[in-house]
């Protein structure tokens, strides 16, 4: 008899399931849609939240076009040294309709726990965002133009150079209020 070994701990399928997800370009509601499972579902599952049941697992993979032991794989993947991103190959966020472009410069596996950006603003754009879970924070650090961070209703003028640490787990926005294009790095940590 073949005597099989077990992990000692089980798969990270959120991280997995995000990988996959943004190998092929989708987006949570592009997911959600072909799978039938909630975008609030795999947005828990991805943050290891929340563990799939087999039924979700097995939409999840079909969904993917992999097999469901590809999903819940657990085998580390052999790191490079060093491994170059080409600007091309960053992702962004386009808030054209806002006036913002956002580049994630993190690794995609930290989404949901530290996440950081670069962070464009034209003159009058602006990046509004609902509260995040309780216990995000953000740190917004301006390099070049004009920035006003409001929170909860407080609104502090930002100088180049400056950084502004804030609670991010209420209403909060970050406008440009200069005359010129606004640069900034974005850290969002989540508790």
């Amino acid at each position: 008899m073949k005597k099989t070994s077990t992990p000692s701990s089980p798969p990270e399928v959120g991280v997995m399931l995000q990988k996959l997800r943004l190998k092929r370009g989708l987006t949570l509601d592009d997911l959600s849609r072909a799978a039938g499972v909630s975008k609030s579902m795999l947005s828990q599952i991805e943050r290891e939240k929340a563990n799939p049941t087999i039924a979700v697992a097995w939409r999840l993979a079909n969904a993917l076009g992999v097999g469901i032991e590809e999903l819940l794989s657990s085998e580390a993947q052999e790191v490079e040294a060093i491994h170059i991103l080409e600007p091309h190959e960053t992702p962004t966020l386009p808030g054209s309709h806002a006036g913002y472009v956002l580049r994630i410069l993190g690794p995609m596996e930290l989404a949901g726990k530290y996440e950081w950006y670069e962070l464009t603003l034209v003159p009058d754009g602006a990046l509004v965002s609902n509260p995040h879970d309780p216990g995000t924070s953000e740190y917004l650090t301006l390099l070049h133009g004009a920035l006003e961070v409001e929170v909860d209703g407080t609104k502090k003028k930002l100088k180049a150079g400056g950084t502004a640490r804030y609670l991010a787990d209420k209403s909060h926005a970050i406008r440009n209020v200069g005359k010129t294009e606004a640069k900034a790095l974005l850290v969002v940590i989540h508790r």
